[in-house]
C-alpha cells in the first residue's frame, strides 16, 4: 500500500553455492494486504547477483514459519510501560528468532514467550518507559530455520497525563477553611479528564493530602488557623499513570481564629507599693490560634473617689516569660486587674484579680487644713491627716520653732521643741511660748514605710500688755495747789516694745473709785483737755511721751502748764480732788495693749 521501507525481518549468510536455499515468509493477510517484498544481497565489493526462482504464493499457512494473528494498537500514559502481544499460530523453538521491529527506531527484544498449544503461543514485548517521542508503528517479527513471519503494524500511542496550566483560584477564606475554585479548563497534556483531585500542604510542615474532587468548586476544611497552605491541582486521564503533575500552586494563608480562652492561672508573684507582678499559665498557637497576637493587662483603682484605667501590652507574637509588672500605681489601693488575650478576629478575658498594693509613705498633709488658734502664751494647732495617706497613718510628728518676736529683748533660743501624736490625734495646744512671737510649725505623717513630705505653717501669738513697775501713790515727790511731782518709772515689754507712755489726769468724782492695778480702768481713748472740758469728761490726756524718753525713772510734773506731744499739761485746779495715772502702750500686729497704773492723788483744797 506504498508504506514506507521496514527493516529487514530474515537473512543468511554464507559462502555464495550453486545450491538453492529454500525460504518461507508467513505474511499475515489483514488489512492493507499489498506487500512489497525486497531481496538484498551484501558482497564483499565484487559484482554479484542473487538468482530468485519458485516464488509461491500460498493461501495457506506456511509449514516452518509461524503465522501471526492481527496486532492491536496500544494506548499508554507516557512514563509507562507499552506491552505488545504478538500471537501466532505455529511452532516456535529456541533457535527461533522473536523481535518487536519498529518501523523508525530500534528493535524491541522480546520479553516472554508462552505456548498455549502446540499450534499456538504468545510472545510478549516491553516498551519501558514510554515518552512522547515512542509513538511510532510496531510489528512482530519471528526468523525461522525455515523463513520468517511479520505481523501487520500496529500503533503505540503515548499520551501525556494532563496538568492545569494556571493555578487554582481562590473563592473565599476563613479560619479553618479555604474555599476555592479548580480554574483547570486549561491543560498542558491529554484528556479525556475523568478525576480531579486536590493537592494541599502547609507550606511549614511536611504532610500532604490529596482530597478527589467531584465538582468545579471545593471546600477545604479543617485547617489550622494562621497558617500558609500550597494548593495544587491533580487531574487524571484514562489508564495506569494517567494522573499528571500537579499544577501551578495557590500559596494562601488561613485566617486567624478567635482565642480558644482567655489567660488561665493569674497569680500574684510580688506586691509592692506602686508595682504588681504578676504571672499566668503559659499558652502557646493552640490558644491563640494565630501567630501574630498580643496579650494586655488592663487594671483600675480609686483614689480619692477618682477612677484611674489603665492598659499596657505585657506580651506580643513570641514566646517570653509568662509574667509582667505593672508600674506606677497607688500605694495601699485595691487595684483590679485582668488579662486580654487578643488576635485579629476576637479576644479573650481572663478572670478579674483583685489585688492591694502595699503601704507607702504618705503624703504631704494638706497646708489649707492646718489652723491655729493663737492667745498670749499658747496656740492651739489642729489639722488634717494627708489625703493620699498611702496606708494608715500611725504618727504625727509636730516640730516648732520660734523665729522672730516683735519684742527684740526676747531670747528665743530655747523656743523650740518636737511632740509626737498618735494616727487618730490631729490638735494640740502648745503652752509656755512667747507673746507676740512668731513659732514656725512643721507636720509630718507617718505610715509602717516611715515619714512622708513635712509642710510648714507660721503663726503668731498676740501681743501683752506691758507690764508696770509698783508704785506708792500716797507719796508723791512734791506737791503744790496746781502741781503734782511724781517718779516716771519705765515698764517692762511683753511681746511688743512700748509704743509710748501716757500721763492721764482723772477729777475724783463720787460715783468713780479706782484701784491701783485695775487694767480694765485702762484709758484706750485720747482726750485732751480741751475736750474733757467740753464733753465734761472726768479725765484728760496730760501728757505722751515716746519710749526713749524714758529710758530710766525720772520725775514729772503734773499741771506744770507744758504741752508734751500735743497734749496740754493743765494746771490743777486746788479746790479738786485728782488721781494721777501712768500706763504703758504697746502696738503691734494691729493690736494695741495697755497697762496702767495710779502714781498719785491729790486732794482739793477747802474754799475759805
Amino acid at each position: 500500500n506504498d508504506g514506507p521501507l521496514g527493516n529487514p525481518i530474515w537473512n543468511v549468510s554464507g559462502i555464495t553455492t550453486r545450491s538453492w536455499n529454500r525460504a518461507e515468509l508467513a505474511i499475515s493477510t489483514f488489512w492493507p494486504n499489498f506487500y512489497q517484498v525486497i531481496f538484498e544481497a551484501v558482497t564483499s565489493g565484487q559484482p554479484e547477483y542473487i538468482a530468485i526462482d519458485e516464488v509461491k504464493i500460498q493461501g495457506h499457512p506456511c509449514t516452518k514459519s509461524p503465522h501471526f494473528r492481527r496486532l492491536q494498537n496500544v494506548e499508554v500514559n507516557a512514563g509507562q510501560n507499552a506491552t505488545f502481544q504478538c500471537t501466532a499460530n505455529g511452532q516456535t523453538t529456541f533457535s527461533d528468532k522473536l523481535w518487536l521491529q519498529r518501523r523508525s527506531g530500534r528493535d524491541t527484544p522480546m520479553k516472554e514467550t508462552k505456548v498455549l498449544n502446540y499450534r499456538r503461543f504468545v510472545a510478549t514485548f516491553n516498551v519501558a518507559n514510554t515518552v512522547r517521542s515512542d509513538t511510532d508503528h510496531y510489528r512482530c517479527v519471528i526468523e525461522s530455520e525455515g523463513g520468517a513471519g511479520v505481523s501487520n503494524y500496529a500503533e503505540l500511542i503515548v499520551k501525556d497525563p494532563p496538568t492545569p496550566i494556571a493555578p487554582p483560584q481562590l473563592n473565599s477564606v476563613g479560619a479553618t477553611y479555604l474555599w476555592i475554585q479548580l480554574n483547570a479548563n486549561s491543560i498542558s497534556g491529554d484528556g479525556p479528564i475523568i478525576q480531579r483531585d486536590i493537592d494541599y500542604r502547609s507550606t511549614s510542615g511536611s504532610w500532604t493530602d490529596i482530597q478527589p474532587v467531584d465538582s468545579h468548586q471545593y471546600k477545604i476544611g479543617h485547617l489550622d488557623p494562621d497558617t500558609e497552605y500550597e494548593i495544587r491541582v491533580l487531574l487524571t486521564r484514562p489508564g495506569e499513570g494517567g494522573r499528571g503533575a500537579p499544577g501551578p500552586p495557590l500559596i494562601m494563608r488561613t485566617k486567624c481564629g478567635d482565642p480558644m480562652h482567655g489567660p488561665r492561672n493569674i497569680d500574684v508573684v510580688e506586691i509592692k507599693s506602686r508595682q504588681i507582678t504578676i504571672h499566668w499559665e503559659p499558652f502557646g498557637y493552640n490558644v491563640t490560634r494565630c501567630h501574630s497576637f498580643n496579650l494586655t493587662a488592663q487594671y483600675r483603682y480609686a483614689v480619692g473617689g477618682q477612677e484611674h484605667v489603665g492598659e499596657e501590652v505585657c506580651q506580643e507574637t513570641g514566646h517570653i516569660e509568662p509574667q509582667y509588672t505593672l508600674r506606677g500605681l497607688s500605694p495601699y489601693t485595691n487595684v483590679s486587674v485582668k488579662l486580654v488575650l487578643m488576635n485579629s478576629e476576637g479576644r479573650k478575658e481572663s478572670d478579674e484579680l483583685m489585688i492591694q498594693t502595699d503601704e507607702d509613705v504618705p503624703g504631704a498633709i494638706p497646708m489649707e487644713s492646718v489652723q491655729g488658734s493663737t492667745f498670749e502664751e499658747k496656740i492651739y494647732l489642729q489639722w488634717k491627716e494627708p489625703i493620699e495617706t498611702f496606708g494608715i497613718i500611725t504618727l504625727y510628728e509636730v516640730f516648732y520653732n520660734g523665729i522672730s518676736s516683735f519684742d527684740p529683748e526676747i531670747d528665743l533660743s530655747n523656743q523650740s521643741g518636737r511632740v509626737f501624736k498618735l494616727g487618730n490625734e490631729t490638735h494640740h495646744l502648745f503652752v509656755g511660748l512667747h507673746p507676740g512671737t512668731t513659732y514656725s510649725f512643721t507636720i509630718r505623717a507617718s505610715t509602717v514605710k516611715g515619714y512622708g513630705l513635712p509642710i510648714t505653717k507660721q503663726f503668731t501669738t498676740k501681743i501683752s500688755a506691758p507690764s508696770m513697775p509698783a508704785y506708792d501713790y500716797d507719796a508723791p515727790l512734791n506737791q503744790t495747789d496746781s502741781t503734782v511731782t511724781v517718779l516716771l518709772k519705765p515698764a517692762q515689754s511683753r511681746g511688743a516694745p512700748v509704743s509710748a507712755y501716757q500721763v492721764i489726769v482723772e477729777e475724783e468724782r463720787p460715783r468713780r473709785s479706782k484701784k491701783a492695778t485695775d487694767v480694765l480702768d485702762c484709758y484706750f481713748v485720747p482726750i485732751p483737755y480741751q475736750n474733757a472740758s467740753i464733753s465734761d469728761s472726768p479725765h484728760y490726756f496730760a501728757a505722751e511721751f515716746p519710749p526713749d524718753a524714758l529710758q530710766v525713772a525720772q520725775p514729772f510734773t503734773v499741771g506744770d502748764n507744758k504741752t508734751y506731744s500735743g497734749y496740754w499739761n493743765a494746771p490743777l485746779l486746788p479746790h479738786k480732788s485728782y488721781s494721777i495715772y501712768f500706763q504703758a502702750v504697746s502696738k503691734a500686729n494691729g493690736e494695741t495693749k495697755i497697762d496702767c497704773v495710779r502714781v498719785a492723788t491729790k486732794g482739793g483744797a477747802t474754799r475759805k
